[in-house]
């Protein structure tokens, strides 16, 4: 899976302390919490998860439990590059409590996190190497000074026969990543395990179909999608002549 998260956490105090007290969360209070965040949606229940796979379910599909004083939720929805566009309703239902948002895709090591206290966001950081830094909304967290005193750069090796070039940024998003989430939440996706990371393993989250009624239908857009497969009609293969021009070939 790799590092890849994209979840909200909502709690009355501190997330790591109430993470590691929650035991099993109710169904009903936790689809309660669903309809609330998804007004309109059409919500059905399927197969749960853990925290650890539940901080980035597959598309269409939410991990969800809602535990006294916490919540919590895996969406890939909620993977924006403005992290301060967040829908209204999400924001909304921190009212009186913290808000954190953590998304992260180790493919194009992009992050962005934030903080809400009272649905006021107080923290928002949104970066890639391909694309710079495309949020960054109020002063940095502690967990964070390090990375922009220059005490943290990015160590990347490049690929073979590869220009060694000067990372585009002076940390490495991942790995501020990582430090963000234990900070925030208390475990990590990679690097070493703390004694008191929280055993993500350990915690159960329910599972729901999730589909906005006026958004795309799943099986259509499969459907479309293969109608354009087919109308691209048989691959076609080529071959560099000698003179530098392309020549079609049959098959591979």
């Amino acid at each position: 899976m790799g590092a890849k998260t994209g979840f909200l956490v909502y709690a009355d105090g501190d997330v790591p302390g109430l993470l590691r007290e929650a035991g099993t969360a109710d169904l009903a209070r936790t689809a309660s919490m669903m309809r609330l965040l998804y007004p309109g949606w059409e919500i059905e229940e399927s197969a749960g998860s853990t925290l650890w796979n539940g901080v980035y379910p597959p598309e269409g599909t939410a991990y969800a439990a809602s535990w006294p004083g916490i919540e919590v939720i895996g969406d890939q929805r909620v993977m924006i590059d403005f992290p301060s566009q967040l829908p209204d309703q999400l924001v909304a239902a921190s009212a009186g409590r913290r808000l954190v948002l953590h998304a992260m895709h180790s493919v194009v090591d992009w992050l962005a996190f934030a903080v809400w206290e009272d649905g006021r966001l107080v923290r928002s950081l949104s970066l890639s190497p391909d694309s710079g830094i495309i949020e960054n909304i109020g002063e940095p967290l502690s967990f964070e000074l390090p990375y922009w005193a220059g005490d943290r750069p990015a160590d990347v090796i490049p690929w073979p026969d590869e220009d060694e070039e000067p990372y585009p940024l002076p940390f490495h998003p991942l790995e501020l990543g990582e430090d963000a989430l234990r900070t925030l939440c208390g475990f990590v996706r990679e690097g070493h395990p703390e004694p008191d990371d929280i055993d993500t393993d350990s915690i159960r989250l329910h599972g729901f179909r999730v589909r906005d009624p006026r958004g795309p239908d799943p099986a259509e857009r499969e459907a479309a999608l293969q109608r354009a497969m087919e109308a691209m009609g048989p691959p076609r293969f080529f071959s560099l002549g000698l003179d530098g021009s392309l020549i079609e070939r049959d098959g591979l």
